[in-house]
């Protein structure tokens, strides 16, 4: 092994201690179970499954696995249950940017629906204000820990709804207070993107910025409708996008026309590896589109989607990719400044983040080894002076 492959192979802490950029994690898919109980417990909520929190983890980890759909979007029905109150949605706000900031992100944009958490009475404006409330109370604990995070809320609308305009129109109003941009969710297949254009040229005409889930498992349809009919910046998921390109015997590869499109105008991929795994995109680490996509330069990210349900963190997604592809800081650093140059803040603030905080950490992990090599050298020297 040569030096250069010792002082780029991330170990686990280097991993969580490198800094990471989320562009893709829903907000009622990364409940602390814990608080999920207590919630439950304050707000009458009687539904739960389990009211152990232990338990009640594994509960979601193993209806996520299931292969049940029914049982996966039960997972949701219960955060989604717990969130319908103003102090609960800061609360599980605020503990988002904490456990985010916890394993080493320093940039995240988290989504959720406001006209999901409107049950308990809340209107849509109280729901986005509770919820900025709490990820910059998240962001002041995570200071005064000695770590630093910014955090970007998505407002998305559901696909099988009729609000995305509405929702689009609430995005735009709080775009200076916390909001940075819209998406899309929920079931592709019989709910195209193209049911939403009136959000989308809203939008547009707005200069705003949006992201679609598509391509997670409907495939190059739901792609092609995000980016030609939609204008959408980013793709959520986009992994389906791996069916426009053929790998010959002989290791050629060969792009179709979407996926020339997508890699020649650099739009990003908000690749999930674990929860892909969980929708059936592949049927492991190893075989994941990520490698081929990383190899082809494509503007590959890394991202959780449900931390909750896929018992996951950024940590532990680059933990599986490293592992089934042998990456090292140098491959941490590209997808981490690939995801920043993707993110829905102005460039200027890219850029810092770029080479103010993400260069500068990795380059001070890729020289820890010198310091080890250094005293491994001095403590078995046992030349005279």
């Amino acid at each position: 092994m040569t030096s250069q492959t010792i002082a780029n192979t991330p170990t686990p802490d280097q991993i969580r201690r490198a800094p990471k950029v989320l562009l893709h994690d829903h907000l009622d898919g990364g409940l602390r179970p814990g608080t999920i109980v207590e919630l439950a417990r304050a707000g009458g909520y009687s539904q739960l499954p389990d009211t152990d929190p232990e338990k009640l983890g594994v509960w979601f980890r193993e209806a996520a696995d299931s292969g049940s759909l029914e049982r996966y979007l039960e997972t949701f029905s219960h955060t989604v249950g717990v969130m319908q109150t103003r102090d609960a949605l800061v609360r599980v706000a605020a503990e988002c940017a904490e456990d985010l900031a916890a394993d080493g992100v320093v940039y995240a944009e988290v989504r959720y629906a406001p006209e999901q958490h409107l049950e308990g009475g809340l209107s849509l404006e109280e729901v986005v204000e509770a919820v900025n409330e709490g990820f910059r109370e998240g962001e002041r604990r995570a200071r005064e820990s000695g770590l630093r995070i910014r955090v970007g809320a998505l407002l998305t609308a559901m696909r099988h709804a009729a609000r995305a305009l509405e929702i689009a129109e609430l995005a735009n109003r709080h775009r200076d207070l916390g909001v940075v941009g819209f998406d899309i969710a929920g079931a592709e297949a019989g709910y195209p993107p193209t049911r939403h254009l009136d959000a989308f040229e809203y939008l547009k005409r707005e200069n705003n910025h949006f992201t679609i889930h598509a391509g997670e498992a409907f495939g190059l349809p739901s792609i092609w409708q995000a980016l030609q009919w939609c204008g959408a910046d980013r793709l959520g998921h986009g992994v389906r996008i791996i069916d426009d390109i053929q790998v010959h015997e002989d290791g050629r590869v060969e792009l179709g026309r979407l996926a020339s499109y997508v890699r020649d105008k650099r739009i990003p991929l908000e690749l999930c590896p674990s929860s892909n795994l969980q929708t059936g995109a592949a049927a492991s680490y190893a075989e994941h589109p990520i490698g081929l996509l990383r190899r082809l330069h494509f503007r590959a990210t890394v991202n959780t989607d449900n931390r909750l349900m896929s018992h996951t963190s950024m940590s532990r997604e680059f933990e599986h990719i490293v592992e089934a592809f042998g990456y090292t800081l140098d491959d941490m650093q590209w997808f981490s400044v690939n995801a920043m140059k993707s993110a829905f803040i102005p460039f200027d603030e890219r850029l810092a983040m770029i080479n103010d905080v993400i260069k500068p950490g990795y380059a001070e992990l890729k020289s820890e080894w010198l310091f080890r090599q250094t005293a491994s050298t001095s403590g078995s020297d046992t030349s005279e002076g």
